[in-house]
């Protein structure tokens, strides 16, 4: 896999180790063309989030061995799919986002702009 660039420009870092996220489950919010679901924006999951996922028909929260999935909870790291990103924002209910950590390849769905409103670094 090439070396793949965050949304600033630069290197891709690492969204999560533990739980070990990502497409590949690699840590990082990597992708290619077999990712359908574009898991490339590196979110800090909320209780709302995760509410508002299994609302909507992708439940994060309940673990899924079979699919090497732990399930997730408030405070974890996750490559989310831009898609399903952009739909949560829309609706006000987007998690932040550790900007170096997503994918430029997010921009096809998402602007840079809504990604910076909701950069986590700034919430600290």
């Amino acid at each position: 896999m090439e070396n793949q660039k965050n949304v600033l420009g630069g290197s891709l870092e690492p969204c999560c180790y533990e739980p070990k996220t990502g497409y590949y489950r690699d840590g990082f919010c990597n992708t290619d063309s077999t990712d359908m679901g574009s898991h490339t924006v590196c979110a800090v999951l909320t209780d709302e989030f995760l509410s508002y996922s299994k609302a909507m028909g992708n439940d994060l929260s309940t673990p899924r061995p079979e699919f090497n999935f732990p399930g997730l909870k408030a405070g974890d790291k996750w490559c989310l799919c831009a898609p399903r990103w952009l739909e949560a924002y829309i609706d006000g209910m987007a998690p932040y986002v550790i900007l170096e950590s997503c994918n430029e390849k997010c921009l096809k769905y998402i602007r840079l702009e809504d990604l910076e409103s909701k950069r986590f670094e700034d919430q600290i």
